[in-house]
């Protein structure tokens, strides 16, 4: 269901984009229309952050690695002792729908 939402998501998306291109729609009108489209950022557990890095066969020193953060980050939020900051949690959204080549 997911795949569905993001393609139905994507052809409205074209056609706001035709919109604006033919003069319909302002530039203000568009910009807040990309922002709605926008993928939600969801905060991840201490597990499911794990599980993200074992999905990705990647040990805690190359997870690190691949998001610029220290290894004790990676394991201080494996444990639930911290979390990932914003940027950190935007990065994990994008290595858990896209893979880890999407950070390389």
């Amino acid at each position: 269901m997911k795949a569905a939402n993001e393609s139905i998501l994507s052809v409205v998306h074209e056609t706001v984009k035709g919109l604006r291109n033919a003069g319909v729609m302002d530039e203000m009108t568009m910009r807040e229309f990309d922002i709605l489209c926008l993928h939600p950022v969801k905060r991840y557990k201490p597990e499911e952050i794990k599980q993200i890095r074992l999905r990705s066969r990647v040990s805690q020193s190359v997870f690190a690695a691949y998001l610029n953060v220290s290894k004790t980050s990676v394991a201080s939020w494996e444990s639930g002792e911290k979390r990932p900051g914003p940027a950190a949690i935007k990065l994990l959204n994008l290595v858990d729908r896209n893979g880890i080549e999407s950070v390389a």
